[in-house]
């Protein structure tokens, strides 16, 4: 028996064992680096197959070592994220979030329960291929600065250092049992924009002795989208948005400040410096030139990530061996956002796919909603799909 029929026998005789890690995850979601019983449920899942976890990088991160034969020879990282969203699970299933206000609306339980499946298969088999494997469970993908370039500042990608690093994600969009991959530029980098506008509140009825913070962020919002219209090129693609905007006044109280905040995004680090800095600009300067004030505050997120396109092209390769052509698609560029960015430029890196839409079932909610879910069955792909890349590249 070929080894990758031995990993897609083990896939499938562990699927249910990745299904219920997953739903264990999911029903105990915990918000970006507060990951500490999702850690301690992870190293307990390491240990149980005699791995020795590394606890506690970036406080709620955590790795393990799988080597191989001639362990020293090569070196790749496996990478999931810990981390949940702050949102109100709507989903009527067993495995419910019971942590109020918090779900796994991303899929990083999927990526966790995919790595540790990964992790199962790989430890079996390490008689069977050359190297080692690190396996990388991330905390705070979700917020800033991003638990990522944390885990690279306590040195994941030293001792040992891996020559390449490899990231999943499910996508609601793919139905389940297909793959995604894009070479070259991926996916956005994302800044945070929070603007503070101040003026002098007082009565609707006499705006005239006013100056009205929620007219001079109207034209702000209006006039930021011209940055993107009139200065972007055609060939970087660029996204602004705001999406809170509060305005504590009332039908007849025009309020003395007005808080806005929103995202930017960009696939050039040139462009994207100085986009960032007429922002800064033309804010100050329309809320001075109406006689108020603006506060800018830009908290600099993830930079642009981008596929090695050799090691992707090898990797879409060993997928199509793996699930058949026919189940392999291209990715289009895409302007969210992901921390697995800072590993793409350390070392050569791919970030694929993984499909979890299944419309005859339901799923089919986009991820960071309520009703987020996934084909479970899409798991035993997950996992087996982890361990045929890893061998695969380790064994040429």
């Amino acid at each position: 028996m070929s080894i990758k029929q031995q990993i897609k026998k083990l896939a499938k005789r562990n699927a249910n064992e990745v299904i219920n890690i997953r739903r264990h995850i999911h029903s105990y979601p915990e918000l970006s680096y507060e990951e500490y019983n999702t850690a301690k449920y992870v190293a307990s899942q390491l240990k149980a197959i005699g791995l020795q976890p590394t606890e506690g990088v970036a406080k709620t991160g955590l790795t393990a070592l799988i080597e191989g034969k001639n362990p020293t020879k090569k070196v790749l990282a496996l990478r999931a994220d810990m981390d949940a969203l702050p949102i109100i699970e709507a989903n009527d299933v067993d495995y419910k979030s019971k942590n109020e206000g918090v779900m796994h609306a991303c899929g990083h339980d999927a990526h966790t329960a995919s790595l540790l499946g990964a992790a199962k298969i790989l430890n079996e088999l390490k008689d069977q291929f050359e190297g080692s494997v690190k396996l990388i469970f991330q905390p705070g993908e979700e917020k800033n600065p991003g638990g990522a370039s944390l885990m690279i500042k306590e040195g994941v990608l030293k001792n040992p250092a891996p020559q390449c690093i490899f990231g999943q994600h499910v996508m609601p969009l793919i139905p389940a049992g297909k793959v995604g991959f894009k070479p070259g530029m991926y996916m956005a980098s994302c800044d945070e924009i929070y603007l503070t506008v101040k003026g002098k509140g007082g009565h609707g009825a006499i705006p005239e002795l006013t100056i009205d913070p929620v007219l001079i962020t109207s034209h702000i919002i209006v006039a930021l989208q011209q940055i993107i219209s009139r200065n972007a090129s055609p060939k970087t693609p660029t996204v602004l948005s705001f999406g809170k905007v509060i305005a504590n006044g009332a039908t007849n109280i025009i309020p003395e400040e007005v808080y806005v905040a929103g995202t930017f995004r960009a696939m050039n680090e040139e462009w994207r410096a100085e986009a960032l800095k007429r922002i800064k600009k033309m804010a100050e300067g329309i809320a001075a030139s109406m006689g108020g004030m603006c506060e800018v505050d830009i908290s600099k997120g993830y930079p642009f990530l981008e596929n090695d396109p050799a090691l992707t092209g090898k990797t879409r390769s060993a997928a199509e061996a793996y699930v058949g052509k026919e189940n392999v698609v291209d990715l289009d560029v895409w302007m969210g956002a992901e921390d697995f960015a800072y590993y793409t430029h350390e070392i050569p890196a791919c970030f694929y796919r993984l499909g979890t839409r299944n419309e005859a079932k339901g799923i089919t909610s986009y991820v960071h909603t309520p009703t987020f879910n996934i084909d479970e069955e899409a798991l035993e792909i997950g996992a087996g799909m982890m361990a045929w890349i890893a061998v695969n590249e380790l064994n040429r």
